[in-house]
């Protein structure tokens, strides 16, 4: 049975206090399971830490998008998504290298109750990368329960499950190595975005930061 899971990191600034040095171990537990995730960076975090934004680039992870300053996009006019979005576009472009064109996570997994931010997003040259699994690690107090929701979630929706994780909260490098090794027990294969063939636009839901 195929199991590919596809492992994504919203890169952003914390939204509450937490030890320093987070993305750069869930980073080395990545790279000690020679595992590719794909990491969606904030532009003005790149700005604030552009060695470990270029550090993300560098072991091969796929980059996208999450936008410059962490805003609901429903709540932005036209002009100003565009300001925004291209602004993060040329954030993490000029920092990493890599244009994260066309992938982007929406903040808070917020989108309209329409089409009119994807569409505008898509006129961008972006798409919207929603996820299939929560990890809530934002709302974590221990790696466990973050591993456990995560291999629960992706035993109950199978192939193709796009799992959200954040590269703030401090249980995250445990937790990754934990997830990785009992999901790669299962059978999983890890994959970027790029690789699957059903991309969900929408969250799973939106009612926590992401």
């Amino acid at each position: 049975m195929t199991l590919r899971v596809a492992l994504t990191i919203d890169v952003e600034h914390p939204d509450r206090p937490t030890r320093t040095g987070v993305t750069e171990d869930i980073l080395t537990t990545l790279a000690g399971s020679d595992v590719r995730a794909t990491m969606f960076i904030q532009g003005r975090w790149a700005q604030a830490y552009p060695i470990t934004a270029r550090a993300i680039a560098d072991a091969g992870h796929l980059i996208g998008c999450h936008s410059h300053f962490h805003a609901r996009m429903p709540m932005l006019t036209k002009r100003g998504l565009s300001s925004d979005v291209l602004s993060a576009t040329r954030a993490i472009a000029d920092i990493t290298g890599v244009d994260p064109r066309p992938w982007f996570r929406c903040p808070f997994g917020a989108l309209d109750r329409g089409t009119a931010v994807l569409d505008h997003l898509r006129t961008l040259g972006y798409r919207n990368v929603g996820w299939n699994v929560d990890s809530r690690d934002w709302a974590s107090h221990g790696p466990d329960g973050v591993a456990r929701r995560v291999v629960d979630g992706v035993v109950q929706h199978g192939d193709g499950s796009i799992v959200l994780m954040h590269g703030w909260p401090a249980p995250n490098p445990v937790a990754m190595a934990r997830i990785v090794d009992e999901l790669s027990d299962r059978g999983a294969t890890f994959v970027t975005v790029d690789a699957l063939d059903a991309l969900p636009s929408r969250a799973g839901w939106d009612n926590g930061p992401e």
